[in-house]
């Protein structure tokens, strides 16, 4: 039996599946004032529901009214044959089929000539990708920790973190070894492009709340660039004060060299550790150890892999 507790429903997303631009799970809404294209990228893990949460509620609403007043926007279910593959008894299986989607996104690698489930659907949707302006990437996290914007590691990201006002932990991060994310990919991740994209993750996989902080990302996302009624979105959002934002900065990403990583203790998702030096992990006969005081644990990962992202530590810088 899974230690995890389903806490959220899983769309059926069967209706979404003809899409409207000739590429399935692809949706596209138009204005006819000029204005950026702007996408939402929901299941480019299969098991992270908030997306599929938030871009069903979407959907459900532009098409019964809601209309994009400037520009263009998209929504797209990325990776449906993973999530159709859930099954709770074995929740963390479903995150791909084959590989995983967001390793993808180098064009060296799309290019190339390995063949995977998920690269079959990157190639799919990386022409369409291409035409987009503005992204808003919705995942969350296999461990309990409240949400996080991943902004990377250029000034045009952060500010777009920063722009949304929530949620409250803005991270400044370069990736994963193993391969580049979406939010990475061609201009959203060169500085000198008008691109951006923002990858947000909403908490814990499966956890109530998961769903309604994927849905707020999408509104204020939509706010920002002001492709909707302000007012519509603004009821949305609701009236609560948002949290004063905090921004960590990446100062070591630990990559697993074995397989025999163990972690010393259970780590939390943004646990703080006070004293440089503390021992948190081996592999192999490497000692991993907290690189300065005040080092916060960000994403430890439950079933290390090697190649893998075992945890990122990072320091506030404001």
């Amino acid at each position: 039996m899974s230690e995890y507790v389903i806490e959220v429903p899983f769309p059926n997303l069967d209706r979404w599946k003809a899409g409207n631009t000739e590429i399935p799970y692809v949706w596209r809404f138009a204005s006819e004032t000029p204005g950026p294209h702007l996408c939402i990228t929901a299941l480019v893990h299969g098991n992270e529901v908030c997306g599929a949460i938030a871009a069903d509620t979407l959907l459900e609403k532009l098409t019964h009214g809601l209309a994009v007043k400037r520009g263009t926007l998209s929504v797209i279910f990325a990776n449906v044959a993973a999530y159709e593959s859930f099954n709770a008894e074995k929740p963390l299986a479903s995150r791909s089929v084959d590989e995983d989607f967001n390793r993808l996104w180098n064009e060296s690698t799309l290019d190339g000539a390995r063949q995977s489930r998920e690269l079959v659907r990157a190639r799919e949707l990386r022409t369409y990708i291409d035409g987009v302006d503005h992204l808003l990437d919705l995942h969350s996290m296999s461990e309990p920790a409240p949400p996080i914007s991943l902004a990377g590691d250029t000034a045009k990201g952060l500010a777009l973190a920063k722009a949304l006002g929530a949620p409250e932990y803005i991270l400044i991060d370069s990736g994963h070894a193993a391969g580049k994310r979406l939010r990475d990919y061609a201009g959203f991740g060169d500085p000198a492009s008008p691109k951006s994209a923002l990858l947000i993750e909403c908490g814990q996989h499966w956890e109530a709340k998961v769903g309604v902080v994927g849905c707020d990302s999408v509104w204020r996302f939509l706010r920002h660039f002001e492709a909707i009624d302000r007012a519509t979105l603004d009821a949305l959002i609701g009236s609560a004060e948002p949290p004063v934002q905090r921004v960590v900065e990446i100062s070591q990403v630990i990559t697993i060299q074995t397989d025999t990583f163990a972690w010393v203790r259970k780590l939390g998702g943004m646990e703080i550790i006070a004293d440089a030096g503390t021992l948190i992990a081996t592999d192999g006969d490497r000692e991993i150890r907290t690189p300065h005081d005040q080092a916060i644990m960000v994403m430890p990962v439950v079933v290390p892999k090697i190649g893998q992202t075992a945890v990122r530590i990072g320091r506030f810088v404001a």
